[in-house]
């Protein structure tokens, strides 16, 4: 049974929400979604000594701009921007989201993020809402080791690929 989104849900900070429409093409041929991608949180309790939170944000910040250029050029999806008031979008208000994503046009909405265990090990929770349904239609769990570049390009580039594989619903 599909699960709802509701404003009383809490997400960790390795939650990942993702939203897109489908544009729906009156001449057959598939559209690509209309997208809305939240940035993801990060949250580091690794207990290290030296403070990386300038790097993790640099990561992260590469991250996101990795997967929404990966999901674009897939021809599957069309990025969507979200504006929320205030700013930035959160996860910690779904309900601000929800309709953020709903005034931009999207049919889905792409969101979570990823969680620094110890020095090798991080989660990412990746999360995607159907927008007019209100509706979870992709929730993962990943993990991935290092905290490198490589580490995290690997990371993206797995995800991207699974989020193109996805059939969300394909507008024809």
């Amino acid at each position: 049974m599909p699960t709802r989104l509701s404003p009383n849900i809490v997400y960790t900070a390795s939650t990942l929400l993702l939203l897109g429409a489908p544009a729906g093409a009156a001449d057959g041929a598939s559209q690509p979604k209309p997208i809305g991608i939240v940035d993801f949180d990060y949250a580091d309790t690794s207990s290290e000594v030296r403070d990386q939170a300038a790097k993790h944000r640099a990561l992260l910040e590469a991250f996101m701009a990795s997967l929404r250029r990966d999901l674009e050029a897939s021809g599957r999806y069309r990025l969507v921007p979200l504006n929320c008031e205030p700013e930035p979008c959160s996860t910690a208000n779904p309900e601000v989201l929800l309709g953020a994503a709903r005034r931009a046009g999207a049919a889905l909405m792409l969101y979570g993020g990823i969680h620094k265990e110890s020095t090798l090990v991080q989660w990412a929770k990746v999360q995607m809402a159907d927008v007019p349904t209100d509706t979870a239609v992709y929730d993962r769990l990943y993990t991935f080791r290092g905290d490198d570049d490589t580490a995290w390009n690997r990371a993206e580039a797995f995800l991207a690929t699974d989020l193109k594989a996805q059939d969300f619903g394909e507008t024809k």
